[in-house]
């Protein structure tokens, strides 16, 4: 409505074809900060069926608004208390403005990789109508953002919320021996965890947060605690010490940040994916892809700072 996001399409199109994509998938990932299932859904203006499913499979790698509460509170209590005790919001917000630079950064990467290898292609000619700078109508995009694309999501998000919040309960309450289930769980992921510089409960959180990223620290916290239901606290500082408490490092907190930011889509996305693309083949892309990414870097810099902590 602005008028301004359409330029900075054009602006960006020499970048994006260096990758052999569509200057307009700048429009997408603008929609995926807010929530990427509506950044797929709006992938549907780029024209070029290649240069689209590029859009799609990449449009994960910018976080949507429920990660960021989780960078926010990580970059927050780790980062920025650590390093400047007296300024940690501001600290915390150049943290979080390099890891959505980094998103951009590795969604160029691998729009570039797809590219040239399972995607193969000369990117399109960019047509794109210029509108005139104009004052937005407020009534008229609050109601085109409600209509045409939160309750669209919403739809998905309950179909996928319900039976995965019922699973999450079912693993918090049942007790095998003397530990409930979600517990035997993430001790079987530990190994894993600790490569990644995570730990098991960390991954059983990402992983039953599938529905939504909203609820990973909730759960992680409920499997820490054991108390069979999603917790809250009133404080950073309670938070804080329970995560201090379960063996949390400044590289722990690194490693979560760099997981939420470059993870699995939300199982939301996934199913606007499968609708998208009609293809259960490019979900299982969409989902492997910034999975190996994610455990990737983590095992990087995991190793990179162990390695050096050994001298």
């Amino acid at each position: 409505d602005l008028g301004y996001l359409p330029r900075v399409a054009f602006n960006l199109d020499n970048t994006l074809r260096k990758c052999k994509a569509c200057g307009k998938q700048i429009l997408t990932m603008c929609m995926g900060f807010g929530c990427n299932a509506a950044g797929v859904v709006a992938c549907r203006i780029i024209n070029s069926p290649r240069e689209r499913l590029i859009a799609v499979l990449t449009n994960n790698f910018v976080p949507c608004n429920g990660r960021f509460p989780t960078l926010i509170t990580i970059a927050t209590l780790f980062i920025g208390s650590a390093l400047a005790p007296n300024y940690p919001t501001l600290i915390s917000a150049v943290v979080i403005t390099v890891l959505v630079i980094l998103g951009i950064g590795v969604t160029f990467a691998v729009s570039w990789a797809l590219s040239h290898t399972i995607l193969q292609g000369e990117p399109s000619f960019l047509v794109l109508e210029l509108p005139p700078y104009r004052k937005p109508q407020i009534g008229a995009i609050i109601y085109r953002s409600i209509i045409d694309r939160t309750l669209f999501v919403l739809k998905r998000a309950v179909l996928m919320a319900a039976p995965a919040g019922a699973l999450t309960w079912i693993l918090g309450n049942v007790f095998v021996g003397e530990l409930n289930i979600i517990t035997h769980l993430a001790n079987y992921l530990q190994p894993i965890g600790k490569v990644l510089g995570l730990d098991g409960f960390i991954l059983l959180a990402f992983i039953l947060g599938l529905p939504a990223n909203e609820i990973v620290v909730p759960i992680l916290l409920m499997s820490y605690l054991c108390s069979g239901q999603m917790v809250e606290f009133e404080s950073l500082a309670e938070l804080h010490k329970i995560l201090l408490d379960h063996g949390w490092t400044w590289l722990t907190a690194m490693n979560m940040m760099l997981f939420c930011l470059l993870h699995w889509p939300c199982s939301t996305t996934l199913l606007s994916i499968y609708k998208e693309t009609g293809s259960k083949k490019w979900v299982a892309i969409a989902f492997i892809l910034p999975t190996i990414i994610a455990c990737s870097v983590c095992f990087m810099v995991t190793q990179t700072v162990r390695f050096f902590q050994g001298f």
